[in-house]
């Protein structure tokens, strides 16, 4: 296909898979990875923005909500730009834009400024809101609509992989032997004090230099590369056309229910290693805790490809994940130590299939709604701003752990949204 043809068409929704499927799968698979790598890197931003910059459990906390509230603000805004100029000048731009996130880091480890850390994260999660906007559908029609959980389970271990990889390699440069230094924080007069901390927090800067860079490669790939625009074919749903988006009560409980997965997503992924701390477990062997719900999202993902349409549906594994979800928070609250970060590494295997079976089930059958739809469920990752939030403002009240509850009703209602909720209103074919 001709380059002006792509930027002038949008994608829409098709009803068969088009050819260079393979090809367009590896490329948007790539930028899964850098999704999973950018975003779960917070979990280690957190701690180690906690010590440079002198913060509370509720202050250091808006690290999350700096980067998923973009997703709120910028999601209907990312969808008016990819109209506008083509899915992969979206993909390039939303690269470049996470690009300039990254270099504000340098001013802000220069100045030990919170404020501007959290300029850097709000950028980033803008570049990701518009890339999210594009490959999230793009992946979901990208074939038949039965099989979308399983193309987004393969997204979710590009993902999921950089996850685990994220606070690896930014744990072993920003969190080395933290302890120590904490220890001997409490030995020294401010002003050695304050040289100290604005020498851990000059090391973020040559490691979101490197990421600057390598957004701007991928940036000038994507600009480069040949990805398919996917065509579109009037279905029945599309053909239409009289009916009114509020009519798809299932996309808006699908909106809800990802907005509370997303929450309990980073409170499992991002929050562990400060509730890991709180309870007294050193920060060098928490900064690891995040890996290991990674890989418990790696392995859960693994037996969704294998799984699922085969032997059981996307609503089947939606209700099974919230089953778990239910049972590993309430495991988390009423044990301690280990045994309670052990349940929350778990919450990983539940939360795995709740996005790959979630998304199709919301956008199925929404026909020239497609792109909308997409975009309102895009500002649902804002719930991984709000719910981590609210959970250390009650921590605050009634300790960390019990603020765990706020997780089970969220359960509950990706349980209720598994058993009837994505099926009201949709239309019987």
């Amino acid at each position: 296909m001709q380059q002006t043809e792509e930027y002038a068409q949008p994608i829409e929704v098709a009803a068969k898979p088009q050819s260079g499927t393979s090809k367009s799968i590896i490329i948007i698979g790539a930028l899964f990875f850098i999704f999973g790598f950018v975003t779960w890197v917070n979990s280690t931003l957190i701690p180690y923005l906690q010590i440079a910059c002198e913060l509370n459990t509720s202050q250091a906390v808006w690290v999350t909500f700096a980067f998923y509230i973009s997703y709120a603000l910028m999601a209907f805004p990312s969808s008016w730009v990819i109209n506008k100029v083509g899915f992969k000048s979206g993909m390039m731009y939303g690269l470049l834009v996470m690009a300039i996130g990254a270099l504000i880091f340098i001013p802000a480890a220069h100045q030990r400024t919170f404020g501007l850390f959290l300029t850097g994260l709000f950028v980033i999660g803008i570049g990701l809101a518009l890339l999210q906007t594009a490959s999230n559908p793009y992946i979901t029609i990208l074939g038949p609509i039965e099989s979308a959980a399983k193309r987004m389970s393969i997204m979710g271990i590009c993902n999921k992989g950089a996850g685990a990889l994220a606070p690896l390699v930014m744990g072993a440069i920003l969190l080395k032997d933290m302890s120590g230094f904490e220890a001997s924080l409490a030995t020294l007069n401010p002003a050695d004090k304050a040289a100290r901390l604005n020498e851990l927090a000059s090391q973020v800067v040559m490691p979101y230099i490197v990421l600057a860079v390598i957004l701007v490669l991928l940036a000038i790939m994507i600009r480069l590369s040949s990805l398919p625009n996917i065509q579109a074919e009037e279905d029945a749903d599309a053909a239409t056309g009289g009916r009114p988006l509020s009519s798809y009560t299932y996309l808006f409980f699908g909106f809800i229910a990802l907005f509370l997965y997303v929450g309990v997503e980073v409170m499992a992924g991002d929050i562990i290693q400060v509730y890991g701390k709180e309870i007294n477990i050193p920060l060098d062997i928490a900064k690891h805790f995040t890996t290991y719900t990674m890989i418990a999202m790696l392995v859960s993902y693994l037996l969704g490809i294998a799984l699922i349409p085969k032997y059981i549906s996307q609503e089947k594994s939606l209700r099974i994940a919230a089953i778990l979800g239910i049972i590993f928070s309430m495991g988390a609250i009423f044990t301690s130590g280990y045994t309670s970060i052990t349940f929350i590494v778990l919450l990983g295997f539940a939360n795995a299939p709740v996005w790959p079976a979630l998304w199709p089930l919301a956008i199925d059958g929404l026909g020239k709604h497609i792109k909308t739809g997409s975009a309102l469920l895009i500002v649902g990752i804002a719930g991984g701003a709000i719910l981590p939030k609210i959970w250390a403002i009650l921590g605050e009240h009634v300790g960390l752990q019990k603020a765990f509850w706020i997780m089970v009703p969220c359960y509950l209602f990706i349980l209720y949204y598994a058993v009837s909720g994505s099926k009201i209103g949709k239309k019987v074919r």
